[in-house]
């Protein structure tokens, strides 16, 4: 199953703005309420939850029977999270208006309309469409969406599921290597011997701007410059969430149904930056290469293709024509590659997604693959 999260703008008439908000508000200050007393209770158990406390959200809060129960769910499911990431145990806190929606109780969606249960009554929405259009032919799975105010504007986040035939091995007929890097975002290089290069020299040149700004507000030690931090690193993330859709979106475009995308392993991304100069080491350790992996599989997977994970031992210090191995082979300062033994030299990220190309080919060849 595939489950991908579309983010909708919802247009609310001036005068239902208020009614939103304050349903939204009457449902955040539960959260609140309640994950206050989950803190000091640590009662995690829905049914408990509902026997001790359901009146109680109803009758203070003003929450219908369903908003109380999507309350409860949402504070224990963020609590539940905090703990499997491996979080201390600490009170969670619902800082923004928001409002958990379960699909056909408190929301339903349909080619024209949003319609919402609020506090008071329930409302009937126009959306934009166009990015929604394909999502209605009967197919997809709606979950529970989550409505939330950003900007003075309303947007819906709906999870959507569907089940995809996962490409079989037998069926692969074309395979690309990707390295992922700095200067080149990523380099890939397919079976026909063809290399193309995302580069990462405006996003590189962006974060190094937003790491300046926001190290020239910290001096300031001010409440409006913590803000202001805080919003930079949002409008940061959003950047670098847009960049990563842009570029999966063109390898899974550029190839045909029936291709394996080979990535390499970088969970130890991390612990790398430890080798890297203290000044490069931001730009390095906050690329977001596993949300790349996220998107670009889920993207894969929609259109008949594949992509699988290999160990990165030696891609980028192993010559693809004589497999020679060496740390000498690589000039990280000139990001060129020279074999010290039959000479072949080209770009370091070139190489690099030659081997995984070429360990994609074994991998498929041994019959097994990670997820």
């Amino acid at each position: 199953m595939t489950t991908i999260t579309a983010k909708i703008q919802i247009y609310v008439p001036d005068h239902d703005v208020e009614i939103l908000e304050s349903t939204t508000s009457a449902y955040r200050q539960a959260c609140n309420w309640l994950s206050k007393k989950i803190f000091q209770t640590r009662v995690l158990n829905l049914a408990n939850l509902n026997n001790l406390y359901y009146k109680i959200l109803r009758e203070t809060f003003g929450l219908k029977s369903q908003m109380a129960q999507s309350a409860m769910r949402t504070v224990v499911a963020r609590y539940k999270s905090a703990k499997s990431n491996g979080h201390k145990w600490s009170q969670v806190r619902f800082r923004l208006p928001e409002y958990d929606l379960v699909w056909n109780r408190d929301y339903s969606l349909n080619q024209d309309v949003f319609s919402v249960n609020t506090l008071s009554c329930r409302l009937k929405f126009k959306f934009e469409k166009k990015a929604m259009k394909r999502y209605f032919n009967g197919t997809w799975k709606f979950g529970t969406a989550k409505l939330v105010q950003k900007f003075n504007k309303w947007f819906l986040h709906i999870p959507m599921t569907k089940k995809f035939a996962k490409l079989k091995l037998r069926n692969v007929n074309h395979i690309v290597g990707i390295d992922l890097g700095v200067n080149f975002l990523a380099t890939s290089y397919d079976s026909h011997g063809k290399t193309t290069f995302f580069s990462g020299k405006q996003i590189k040149q962006k974060r190094g701007q937003y790491k300046a700004l926001r190290k020239q507000l910290a001096k300031k030690q001010t409440a409006s410059a913590r803000s202001r931090i805080k919003a930079i690193g949002s409008r940061e993330n959003r950047y670098v969430t847009d960049v990563n859709h842009q570029i999966t979106k063109a390898l899974v475009e550029r190839y045909p149904r029936g291709t394996c995308f080979v990535l390499e392993d970088l969970k130890g991304v991390r612990k790398s930056t430890e080798k890297v100069c203290v000044k490069n080491r931001y730009v390095h350790v906050s690329l977001a290469f596993h949300q790349f992996r996220e998107m670009l599989t889920y993207k894969a997977t929609m259109n008949g293709q594949l992509v699988i994970i290999v160990n990165p031992a030696y891609t980028s210090q192993t010559c693809p024509k004589c497999e020679h191995k060496g740390k000498a082979n690589r000039n990280k300062k000139t990001h060129t590659f020279c074999c010290k033994n039959c000479t072949y030299t080209s770009n370091d990220d070139r190489i690099g997604a030659m081997n995984l190309h070429d360990k994609g080919m074994k991998t498929l060849r041994g019959g097994t693959i990670s997820a």
